[in-house]
């Protein structure tokens, strides 16, 4: 259920930035600014909602670190947000969020094994 939510949460962020690649804004939605502080606001808590019932062990810890990249990705887009470069840090960030999606839900379809060896 929860990846569910956080797929849901991750498609409120997909489908209006397709919007506003199409049209040059969407409701709410008028610049870069807007649309990273969406990413960020609910990526935030697609995130939050994987990890809710996660194992701390390396993968967690290594998908804390990659979402953090995203996150700090993230802010600098927000920051730079009305600079040349605004796009196409919005479109990495975009992209970012994708790539924690998908290491999230590959580790809870068990397609991520980073279990120390056993000793011998």
């Amino acid at each position: 259920m929860r990846d569910l939510v956080a797929t849901v949460l991750v498609l409120a962020i997909g489908i209006p930035y397709v919007g506003y690649l199409v049209n040059g804004e969407m409701p709410f939605i008028k610049d870069p600014r807007g649309m990273s502080a969406l990413g960020l606001v609910l990526g935030a808590a697609a995130f939050l909602t994987f990890r809710g019932a996660n194992e701390h062990d390396r993968v967690g810890t290594t998908q804390a670190v990659v979402a953090g990249l995203a996150a700090v990705l993230g802010i600098v887009t927000l920051v730079l947000a009305e600079t040349a470069a605004a796009e196409v840090l919005l479109a990495v960030f975009m992209g970012s969020i994708l790539v924690v999606w998908a290491f999230e839900v590959a580790d809870h379809a068990g397609w991520v094994h980073a279990h120390a060896a056993a000793h011998s």
